[in-house]
């Protein structure tokens, strides 16, 4: 009986020691080491890296068609719209400055055309307000006109104010053709240094005048001519680059400059004028004011602000311009104050300088921008071929 007992004590022994050792080794297979768990690490930054490598070249390749994409379609519209669908090589298809054609060389515009649309949506703008908020809430009979006569009467002046936007900023303002063929026959070996020191001197009305040499167009500029930086051309009697129409003013289109002018300031004045009206009437009577009046009719308000800044701006440029033709100096002369120590050899008098400005006949464009582009026109560029 000893013998049987002791005998199961080491059976339970043994077999408690055998459950022990899988236990631990169970427990050596679950639980990894630490270079297995650092292994592992480094496989998943592998992983992760790898991915996120294909990723970002999958978005790169993706992004890459989407510009693709878009620049296949600007050049279609742009075709169409400019009329490039041609086989003969026009000038304007190699005019080496910045601007943009359209119709087939017959509309020319500046590089930029954010002013010009915005300008144009703040008229548009300004004058549909106008004629659904304010037009139709008069009602006060001492006023002889009705709001349908008003609406009739602000849409004259607003669609002449788009028209001189639209034929001021599409237009030549005066560019002058480039001399890229024999500049080396007249300089000789002269190099670019000595080139820009270059200038010749005539004489205007008994004053002298130098003409500086222009190194873009190879060229000696004519008269109260200046190369503008933002369009790469010079331009004859350059005034500025106005921003707001995006677009060079120079000889040709000066008058037309004048003219908006003049027809935004009126327009703006009779939106102004017209819209006090209603307010007036509109203010509350609890003492609120312009808050009272921004819960009732915030876009009378707003019409009324706008007018009022628009009227102040333009009436400030037009009697500047207005100064301008009197004396018979461009914007450009003024500011760099060019005739302060010679005298203005241009100058005639107020009425022979009003009259030069305002009716003279218009030049013609001294390029011809929709001509067949000639053999060794601008350094054999004839030799391209438009596909």
């Amino acid at each position: 009986m000893e013998w049987m007992a002791s005998e199961e004590k080491d059976g339970s022994v043994n077999s408690s020691v055998a459950q022990a050792i899988d236990n631990s080794a169970s427990l050596e297979i679950d639980q990894p080491t630490e270079s297995t768990m650092s292994s592992g690490k480094k496989v998943d930054k592998n992983s992760e890296v790898s991915f996120q490598a294909k990723r970002k070249q999958l978005l790169s390749s993706l992004w890459e068609k989407i510009i693709g994409y878009k620049r296949v379609v600007q050049a279609k519209s742009f075709r169409f719209c400019r009329g490039d669908e041609i086989e003969q090589a026009r000038v304007y298809h190699f005019w080496p400055g910045n601007n943009v054609f359209f119709f087939k060389g017959r509309l020319i515009c500046g590089p930029d055309p954010k002013g010009l649309i915005l300008t144009a949506i703040a008229i548009s703008l300004s004058s549909w307000t106008f004629a659904v908020h304010v037009a139709s809430d008069i009602r006060n009979p001492a006023i002889i006109v009705t709001s349908s006569i008003l609406t009739t009467i602000v849409r004259l002046p607003a669609m002449q104010v788009l028209v001189n936007l639209v034929y001021v900023s599409t237009i030549d303002p005066g560019i002058i053709p480039r001399n890229d063929q024999c500049s080396s026959v007249e300089l000789g070996t002269i190099d670019a240094g000595k080139r820009r020191r270059r200038s010749r001197a005539v004489v205007i009305n008994g004053i002298e005048v130098k003409l500086k040499y222009c190194n873009i167009c190879n060229i000696y500029r004519p008269p109260r001519t200046c190369h503008c930086a933002t369009c790469n051309n010079c331009i004859q009697q350059f005034d500025h680059h106005c921003t707001w129409i995006g677009h060079c003013v120079g000889l040709r289109n000066y008058r037309l400059h004048v003219t908006f002018l003049l027809t935004g300031l009126l327009l703006f004045a009779f939106i102004f004028i017209f819209s006090c009206k209603p307010l007036h009437h509109k203010l509350p009577g609890d003492g609120n004011g312009l808050i009272g009046l921004l819960r009732n009719d915030p876009e009378t308000v707003a019409l009324t602000l706008f007018s009022f800044v628009a009227m102040c701006f333009l009436a400030g440029f037009s009697c500047y311009h207005v100064y301008l033709i009197a004396i018979n100096q461009t914007s450009y002369e003024h500011f760099h104050q060019k005739y302060v120590s010679s005298g203005n050899p241009y100058d005639k008098g107020i009425l022979n300088n009003i009259k030069e400005a305002l009716l003279a006949s218009q030049p013609p464009s001294r390029v011809n921008f929709r001509a067949d582009l000639e053999p060794g026109w601008f350094g054999g560029l004839s030799d391209i071929s438009i596909k």
